[in-house]
């Protein structure tokens, strides 16, 4: 979760465009529109969720790393959890 509120404005502004790219998608499939330009559209979605993923994991990381000297045994188990469902 984001704590600044810089990165919380940063990560609204990403959800409202994927929010429009979603609604833009529904409305190309009501319109029946081919097949490539829908699929080019579900992957910049894709491209956006990743990023905001990556950037959420990023903040996470580095808000975890820098709490103590040496992160716990539970904190490595949480990253590695945390990268594995990311990495799927």
């Amino acid at each position: 979760m984001p704590h600044s509120a810089e990165d919380k404005r940063r990560a609204i502004t990403r959800l409202n465009r994927i929010r429009g790219q979603a609604d833009a998608l529904a409305r190309a499939v009501e319109a029946g529109t081919d097949c490539a330009p829908i699929l080019q559209q579900l992957a910049a979605m894709r491209g956006a969720v990743h990023g905001l993923m990556a950037d959420l994991l990023d903040s996470h990381l580095r808000e975890t790393m820098a709490k103590q000297p040496a992160p716990s045994q539970a904190d490595i188990e949480e990253m590695l959890a945390l990268l594995r469902s990311y990495l799927k």
